[in-house]
């Protein structure tokens, strides 16, 4: 590995998947404002839309995670070619 491109402050972050409020911790250097309890000490929270505990290739479960409301906005933008 290169020395001096890798970054040093890693921390403690905990992860949160929104699609089944799932948490768990790990390292990151990512940046947020927002904390949480977790486990009885404050931690920065990192909001994910889809982790390993929620995406269809893990859980073996077809599941639209639609928290954007992506699809009606696509559906009513289209919706005057349906015939």
């Amino acid at each position: 590995m290169k020395k001096g491109i890798h970054p040093e402050n890693y921390r403690l972050v905990v992860f949160k998947d929104m699609s089944n409020d799932e948490m768990f911790i790990s390292k990151s250097t990512a940046e947020t404002k927002d904390v949480i309890e977790y486990e009885g000490e404050t931690f920065p929270l990192i909001k994910m839309e889809i982790s390993s505990t929620s995406h269809p290739f893990y859980t073996g479960k077809t599941k639209l995670v639609d928290t954007a409301g992506r699809v009606d906005k696509f559906m009513n933008k289209y919706k005057k070619f349906a015939k």
